[in-house]
């Protein structure tokens, strides 16, 4: 995908920052990231028409998390407005790559804050092996 491709398709989910977000110095815990792309990249398939607990029942599959890389660049405090994206950069025969930010929503404009790169593999809902990812689902993923 080029970077202008990638662009549109961006997808952004908000997330306000909670006091059980936060860590003892009042920052978001470190894994707490992690909880806010798992939202937006939910809420990015269910966009595409791809509901998981559907997916389960109707292809006996599943997405599940093989590989995070993040980098922190600043932190997020307690009532922040963030916005949380997901792109993806490439979606294979049993798994699919996706970018993902959380920026500071302020009035003047967004902060980068947080960034990271998922891979999430295709499995058996049963055996957890891996397997290919329906037809179907790499459609609704492009």
């Amino acid at each position: 995908m080029t970077e202008a491709h990638q662009a549109s398709e961006k997808f952004t989910w908000p997330v306000r920052v909670y006091w059980e977000d936060t860590d003892a110095g009042g920052i978001v815990f470190y894994a707490n990231y992690l909880k806010f792309f798992e939202r937006a990249r939910t809420e990015w398939l269910r966009s595409r028409g791809i509901e998981q607990r559907a997916l389960v029942e109707s292809t006996g599959g599943m997405f599940v998390v093989s590989e995070a890389q993040i980098r922190y660049l600043k932190p997020a405090r307690l009532d922040d407005e963030l916005i949380v994206t997901a792109w993806p950069l490439e979606a294979g025969r049993a798994s699919m790559t996706i970018q993902q930010q959380v920026f500071l929503k302020t009035p003047t404009g967004t902060h980068l804050l947080c960034e990271g790169t998922i891979r999430a593999g295709w499995v058996n809902a049963v055996t957890h092996k891996p397997a290919r990812i329906p037809p179907t689902v790499l459609e609704a993923l492009k």
